[in-house]
């Protein structure tokens, strides 16, 4: 998206309504959803835009921020997409605390509450009814005091609604077995599960131990370049092994039997929480 556009403009404002005069930082711009942080002298604040196919998830982000709690959101509409406007989370990311974990520097106890943080984060999310639908390592952010914010609602749902009427998944590599089989049989509307969230969620701890995601691509010949139709249909049949790199044996085997085991069989966020505080090595 480049410079922010001047179709835009109420987002700006509502942002410096919070935060004063603030200066603008692009932090990402992925497939008509771009990022800004808007930095003032009365504090920080997170201005997404949505244009094009990103403008209805965009909006209804905005709706799933407005009904939970703890989260505030001003949204609106421009000519060419969705704004929304929330209070910048201050703090690193999940996959930021675990780096000197893969970096040998240390920092296992830091890496271990990080985790117990995220599963409970996640358990919180479940147990109001909701569904999140595209954890990744960037998405807990770790503030003060042990507490552990989510980010990115664009693909969650309340249990009981379906909010699209196309689900085509998210990040292909942390896509539950279960939910790449239904994305590819159908028939749509796909709804996201909790029990595919916990699948995610135990991928994306694998991914802040190791740096690599859980499945071995390579073994099974899926090189970069591989379309992702081909990658979703090697995750529906389980024919991808997870990674033999196991520098963290007493939690990757939790993580691993998580992903290794069918939905029913799957701890729940909270029981995964329990299992990675156990953890003593």
């Amino acid at each position: 998206m480049g410079e922010f556009t001047s179709e835009a403009v109420e987002a700006l404002k509502a942002a410096e309504a919070v935060c004063g005069p603030v200066a603008l930082e692009q932090i990402s711009d992925r497939r008509g959803s771009a990022v800004w942080k808007a930095t003032g002298p009365r504090g920080i604040a997170s201005i997404k835009l949505g244009t094009g196919e990103a403008a209805e998830v965009t909006a209804r982000e905005a709706s799933v921020l407005d009904q939970l709690p703890g989260y505030t959101v001003t949204a609106g509409r421009f000519d060419n997409g969705v704004w929304l406007v929330t209070p910048w989370l201050v703090g690193p990311s999940t996959w930021q605390v675990f780096r000197p974990l893969r970096r040998g520097e240390g920092g296992r106890d830091e890496a271990l509450t990080a985790a117990v943080g995220l599963c409970r984060a996640v358990d919180g999310l479940h147990g109001a009814g909701w569904v999140h639908g595209d954890l990744q390592p960037q998405h807990g952010v770790h503030g003060g005091a042990g507490t552990v914010r989510l980010l990115d609602f664009a693909w969650s749902r309340q249990v009981g609604t379906t909010p699209w009427t196309a689900f085509h998944g998210t990040m292909i590599h942390l896509t539950a077995p279960e939910l790449a089989a239904r994305i590819i049989a159908g028939p749509q509307p796909v709804d996201t599960t909790q029990a595919s969230d916990v699948y995610a969620l135990a991928g994306a701890l694998w991914t802040c131990v190791t740096g690599n995601w859980p499945l071995d691509y390579e073994a099974a010949g899926l090189g970069r370049g591989t379309p992702v139709e081909a990658i979703r249909e090697a995750i529906a049949t389980r024919s991808l092994r997870l990674s033999s790199t196991m520098p963290w044996p007493a939690l990757q085997t939790h993580l691993r039997d998580a992903l290794l085991s069918e939905p029913p069989d799957r701890p729940t966020a909270a029981e995964l929480a329990a299992l990675v505080e156990a953890v003593n090595e």
